[in-house]
């Protein structure tokens, strides 16, 4: 995937949708596609130092946790971690942390904060794109 961009959206919070998010994003990273990621609404849970650690599951979805205990699947902070080390860019949007009056330093270290216009100038040459 040498050369190719991938832009994805994270506007959802739920455990579901980070496993989709993470998923996808160290999938393309690994084999060194340029990933970005702009968190928006409840999707800064995602990148949220406490939140990412307690997403919540779809209501009657619980047994999937097991599932995912049991399939050894990385947990969310294990998968945040993995994409920062892939070099994912994430990028956390700035409207939205001034309407829940969060701050930077609420989030994880290492993303940077910018509004709709600076994932917009990521994404316009992005080969994929992708919404959750």
């Amino acid at each position: 995937m040498v050369n190719t961009k991938v832009a994805i959206i994270a506007s959802n919070g739920s455990l579901f949708d980070a496993y989709k998010v993470f998923n996808i994003a160290t999938a393309s990273a690994a084999p060194d596609a340029e990933v970005g990621i702009f968190f928006t609404f409840e999707g800064l849970n995602m990148i949220h130092k406490e939140a990412h650690k307690e997403l919540p599951l779809p209501e009657g979805k619980e047994h999937f946790q097991e599932g995912f205990q049991k399939a050894n699947v990385p947990s969310i902070e294990e998968l945040v971690n993995m994409a920062q080390e892939m070099g994912v860019r994430m990028i956390g949007c700035q409207m939205t942390m001034d309407v829940m009056n969060l701050e930077k330093d609420a989030f994880i270290e290492g993303i940077e904060v910018g509004g709709a216009a600076t994932f917009i100038e990521y994404a316009k040459d992005a080969n994929i794109t992708l919404t959750f």
